[in-house]
């Protein structure tokens, strides 16, 4: 029940903030803010939309949802649209919705339970280790261990630290692939991504050769990471 729970309130979150609230309304919101109309019009949507899902007998929450979210939007209306401030806000909207749940369903001594469980959870802080280590310092380190070729190519005019970020999400992807014994998402993943990257007619053959290399270091940092996660794991 308590599960049910939660899933409606981040559905009903997804649908008042991705659904049903139009460009317009967050062009006025961000040019008005707290005296935006729309604004007041989006957060009674959310609130009314959790109370729809979970019960109007939990008016109390719906109105802690309705006066959260107009705080949160409001105060981000006067911030830039970047995508650090977007995940700043949607985290504060799942902290919102976390603590309702919380409130709803469990006491204190509960979460300091879940709390004492987790420190001794060694699959946790594992997994955890993994894929924080399968994130900036494998790529840092793949970096060092490509320094060399990487000096010899002439700067590219590609989207900023792209190639970055594209490794982080491989690595992750095959580590998770490879956890849940989903070979062939991997082979799918490396094939997608080599014809992408190998299909320009017109790349330098350093450069083809030079990402090929750090394709395949990522790959088998990934695949032994997640081979020495299983074999403690089990």
């Amino acid at each position: 029940m308590s599960t049910l729970w939660l899933i409606k309130l981040i559905l009903s979150h997804l649908l008042a903030d991705f659904i049903f609230q139009p460009k317009k309304w967050v062009d006025n919101r961000c040019a008005q803010h707290f005296l935006s109309p729309w604004l007041y019009l989006h957060t009674l949507i959310a609130a009314l939309l959790a109370l729809m899902f979970i019960g109007f007998q939990y008016w109390q929450l719906g109105l802690a949802i309705f006066i959260s979210h107009t705080l949160i939007d409001g105060w981000k209306s006067y911030r830039p649209q970047t995508v650090v401030y977007f995940l700043i806000d949607q985290f504060m909207h799942l902290l919102v919705i976390i603590a309702c749940w919380y409130y709803a369903f469990y006491a204190l001594a509960d979460i300091k339970e879940w709390l004492r469980l987790m420190r001794g959870d060694n699959t946790f802080w594992l997994l955890t280790t993994a894929y924080i280590f399968l994130s900036f310092p494998a790529g840092i380190m793949i970096g060092q261990m490509t320094r060399k070729w990487s000096d010899q190519l002439p700067r590219s005019a590609g989207l900023a630290n792209a190639g970055k970020w594209i490794g982080i999400v491989e690595r992750i992807l095959i580590l998770t692939f490879l956890l849940q014994d989903q070979y062939a998402a991997i082979g799918l993943l490396i094939t997608a991504k080599g014809l992408l990257r190998f299909s320009e007619k017109d790349r330098q053959e350093e450069k083809t050769e030079y990402v090929l290399i750090g394709s395949l270091i990522s790959f088998s940092i990934s695949v032994i990471t997640g081979i020495i996660v299983k074999h403690i794991a089990t």
